[in-house]
């Protein structure tokens, strides 16, 4: 196909603007909704890598939403397992309800808005 083409192509515009908002404004969004909770966990969060969890946010909303575009749901679990998995070390070790909730709300925003997003893409393709 031509690059050209491409381009012109609704679709393309479509896929790229549900990109942004799941990278950047729903990092905003998520940020702003949870501000109020990291205020009062200033304490409790460790060193930590700068942006990391902006990032994983990001990333996690982009899985989510390509298995979602090219219909493996299984992979919304298994990242959602993954995750948990990875994350289950640092919540027992901190024994910090807080922080546990925390990270379980910022989780559930997250897939919450790629879910909506890739649903409300197949939506507008189909």
């Amino acid at each position: 196909m031509n690059i050209r083409l491409w381009f012109e192509d609704s679709t393309f515009w479509i896929y790229a603007f549900a990109v942004v908002i799941l990278t950047y404004v729903s990092a905003i969004l998520i940020r702003e909704l949870m501000s109020g909770w990291t205020e009062s966990l200033s304490d409790s969060i460790g060193e930590s890598l700068s942006n990391a969890g902006k990032f994983i946010g990001m990333l996690e909303r982009l899985l989510v939403f390509i298995f979602i575009v090219t219909g493996h749901w299984e992979g919304i679990g298994f990242l959602l397992a993954a995750k948990s998995v990875f994350r289950f070390g640092d919540l027992k070790e901190s024994k910090d309800r807080k922080m546990t909730e925390y990270i379980l709300i910022g989780t559930l925003l997250s897939f919450s808005i790629a879910l909506t997003v890739g649903l409300l893409l197949k939506e507008l393709i189909n």
